[in-house]
């Protein structure tokens, strides 16, 4: 027994010294790495491609939706799709010049010379240096992603009628977003630095424990003092849905301490719903698209499910599974952290800076991270259906059901899905998966018209045309 905790204590650093061989071909193993799980995801997306090229909508939904909501629905998920194709082509392309190239060296030495040029001598240090390469380097992913930002917002979604933002304000947001990133990444990133510098060889366990505080301030910060900045939270006004709202909380034991609405449609047409705070005052949030296309009961009835992942656990639970996998990644970092050859095999041969190692060992556990994504939605769609029959039992079924479709037929949702693209890229069954488990029968289909309210723009058969034709 003591020989095998002595070998299970030593395996970290017999992995370590593995890791850590002249010459092992780390680029060329994250290179892979990363074009194999583009091409996967391609095929994925030519899987999907497939079913969204279909005429006829799934059987479960043949009476719920007709059949000029399905083909706007299916040209919106092409046009998605082929946007997604190149976007994915664009990043990926960007991803292998930056290593091939040794970007990352480069714009390492270009701080430094910043640092010492333009910063007095006691300011000098890897932590210093590590901030302004990570401001620097997030400003140029930034710059980067600006062309697939724009065309997504202002091209694809206003094609389809979703996008409500002006240019000003999705300028105003990138702003506010870098503002953001200063103010906030600065010192969570030299706190981060600092406990690796101080805390020696078993820095993980620090690291997780600030992780853990740094995740419940930002529940308690995040809607006084960010959400603001984007968005107006109003206090939801007296009338049947609060009322219906209250009354679901009161009976469920929910901690509710304010309703509100807030204003996405600012930035877009589409509908949702949520909760936050800490255990013992929470507050909900309801989207003022919602309200506007659905009926009072509705909205209460999509809370019901919300309210639901509260009652059966599910946020406890992934919070839990969330604090798992942030450990276990400090706990591999910690094996990774001076890994020479990693370091050398990207163009750092003098210098080891921690920054620089935790990026490199994210790119070397993509593999992994797919494993555990694909995990995570299977987990995820398990609680959604359980979350579902909850709404049910509480005697929603049949308005459950509506607003489901409904959210379908304004947000332009996908109507079905190939199994194994569903399975790695969806947290959410689709709306035939839960309409079946609903055990839901038939309704009137939803009229068009619903779908034209989501803009003061018709969106016609000539949009769907020139969707598939443009992109």
């Amino acid at each position: 027994m003591a020989s095998l905790l002595h070998a299970l204590g030593n395996f970290p650093r017999r992995l370590a010294e593995f890791l850590d061989r002249p010459g092992f071909p780390w680029k060329k193993l994250i290179l892979g790495f990363s074009v194999g799980q583009f091409v996967l995801e391609g095929l994925l997306s030519l899987r999907q491609y497939k079913i969204l090229q279909r005429t006829k909508p799934p059987k479960t939904l043949e009476d719920e939706i007709s059949q000029d909501v399905f083909d706007k629905s299916q040209a919106y998920g092409r046009a998605k799709a082929k946007f997604g194709f190149i976007s994915g082509l664009y990043s990926q392309i960007q991803n292998v010049l930056f290593i091939q190239h040794d970007v990352l060296p480069k714009i390492w030495s270009l701080t430094g010379l910043w640092l010492t040029r333009y910063l007095p001598a006691r300011f000098s240090g890897e932590i210093t240096h590590s901030v302004i390469f990570f401001l620097t380097f997030n400003l140029i992913s930034q710059v980067l992603s600006l062309p697939p930002s724009y065309y997504g917002t202002f091209v694809l979604e206003e094609k389809f009628g979703f996008n409500k933002q002006t240019v000003k304000l999705w300028l105003t947001d990138l702003v506010k977003g870098q503002a953001l990133t200063v103010v906030l990444g600065t010192p969570l990133l030299s706190a981060f630095l600092k406990i690796i510098q101080v805390t020696g060889t078993r820095f993980f366990y620090y690291l997780w424990l600030f992780g853990i505080v740094v995740q419940l301030s930002a529940i308690t910060i995040y809607p006084i003092f960010i959400l603001p900045l984007f968005n107006k939270l109003s206090p939801l006004e007296p009338g049947e849905l609060k009322t219906g709202v209250e009354a679901l909380a009161d009976k469920l034991k929910f901690p509710l301490k304010s309703l509100y609405v807030i204003d996405g449609s600012k930035r877009s047409a589409h509908s949702n719903a949520y909760f936050f705070g800490l255990p013992w005052k929470k507050h909900i949030v309801i989207y003022d698209t919602l309200i506007e296309k659905s009926e009072p009961q509705e909205v209460v009835a999509v809370l019901g499910h919300e309210l639901g992942h509260w009652s059966l656990s599910h946020t406890t639970k992934l919070f839990a599974i969330a604090q798992f996998h942030m450990f276990y990644i400090f706990a591999l970092f910690s094996i990774f952290i001076d890994n020479r050859s990693l370091y050398s095999s990207f163009g750092f041969h003098q210098q080891r800076p921690i920054i620089i190692g935790f990026i490199l060992f994210s790119d070397a556990l993509a593999p992994m991270d797919a494993v555990v994504k694909l995990l995570m939605n299977i987990l995820s769609r398990k609680f959604e259906f359980e979350a579902d029959a909850f709404a049910t039992d509480l005697g929603f079924k049949k308005e459950l059901a509506q607003s489901l479709i409904k959210l379908q037929v304004q947000n332009l949702s996908t109507m079905d899905a190939d199994w194994m693209y569903a399975s790695y890229h969806y947290s959410h069954p689709i709306l035939a998966e839960r309409l079946a488990a609903l055990g839901w029968k038939t309704s009137k289909p939803v009229p068009d018209g619903k779908l034209v309210e989501l803009d003061e723009k018709t969106v016609d058969a000539k949009v769907v045309k020139a969707a598939d034709r443009e992109l």
